[in-house]
């Protein structure tokens, strides 16, 4: 008995799904060359730069010298130090704020909870010019924060916020915490309004307290959120920019200058040199992603 294989007639595509295929890769090609356009092509562009030096048209190829340049550069390693200094303190600062709101601005029993909620939230969205103008008059020698400390005895003397180094650091770890703070607590009060709420009622009937169960229960249940916004707090402090050009103006004596403000001085405040302004700028690209393993390697080996 022979058997007859038949292939089936391959079928024509029909104009309704053959639209649907155009208009499908209509909607991935179109964001890719946008991507590609305005943010792959900046970043190579801007590494062509570094290899120059110079202004405008005006550049000549210098190779790697730029980077050379780095680590000799004094107002560079400054701007770096006070940098990872904002990191260093406030990352840690505002996380633990953030989860501490998060925790407390979910209990069922709290009246009120979307007012609370908003209210620490609000700072992440006001304007910044608007809320530095406000911070410089709160912290000014006369402001309203040395009033209150001297009222209660804890200062005898006006503090410098915005004329000493040391205090001009605290005023920048002060501003971006009371900024960013609520916009974190957003992604933990999410997270924990996920997590099964059986979870605490077996924890308090097996006789855990509220701080062992923040310990044993919320920080692991929350720790990828906690990953992310780490990194994302990282990145966001690398390119520091707006409350040290608005608040300090980088002073007293370039002792709030970050990084991104040395680009912005390098390209419009001192001689042009768009070339070694690259080159500070890829030196932020290599610290996020130095830091970025970093913390995904402690996040996974703490799993």
């Amino acid at each position: 008995m022979s058997s007859e294989h038949v292939v089936p007639k391959k079928k024509k595509m029909g104009k309704l799904e053959r639209n649907r295929v155009i208009m499908s890769w209509t909607f991935v090609i179109i964001p890719t060359i946008f991507i590609v356009l305005f943010y792959f092509y900046p970043m190579i562009q801007a590494f062509w730069i570094s290899l120059h030096t110079g202004a405008g048209i005006n550049l000549n190829f210098t190779g790697l010298d730029n980077y050379r340049r780095l680590f000799n550069d004094q107002a560079f390693i400054r701007a770096m130090t006070n940098t990872f200094i904002f990191l260093i303190f406030q990352i840690p600062l505002m996380i633990i704020l953030a989860l501490m709101f998060s925790v407390l601005l979910n209990q069922k029993t709290l009246k009120y909870k979307g007012i609370f909620r908003t209210i620490v939230f609000l700072p992440a969205i006001t304007s910044l010019v608007a809320y530095s103008l406000v911070f410089r008059y709160l912290f000014a020698n006369n402001g309203i924060v040395n009033q209150i400390l001297m009222f209660i005895n804890l200062i005898d003397s006006p503090i410098l916020w915005l004329g000493n180094p040391f205090w001009a650091r605290v005023l920048i770890i002060i501003a971006i915490t009371w900024r960013w703070t609520g916009y974190n607590m957003i992604f933990y009060l999410s997270a924990l309004q996920n997590v099964d709420p059986g979870i605490y009622e077996a924890a308090r009937m097996d006789g855990a307290n509220a701080v062992q169960q923040f310990f044993k229960i919320t920080i692991p249940m929350l720790r990828p959120v906690i990953l992310f916004t780490s990194i994302t707090s990282t990145i966001g402090t690398l390119q520091l920019f707006d409350e040290p050009m608005n608040l300090t103006g980088g002073g007293p004596g370039n002792a709030t200058t970050t990084l991104s403000q040395y680009i912005y001085n390098l390209s419009f405040e001192y001689t042009p040199n768009f070339g070694y302004a690259a080159a500070v700028s890829y030196s932020i690209v290599v610290f996020v992603i130095i830091l970025s393993v970093i913390q995904f390697r402690v996040g996974r080996e703490r799993k």
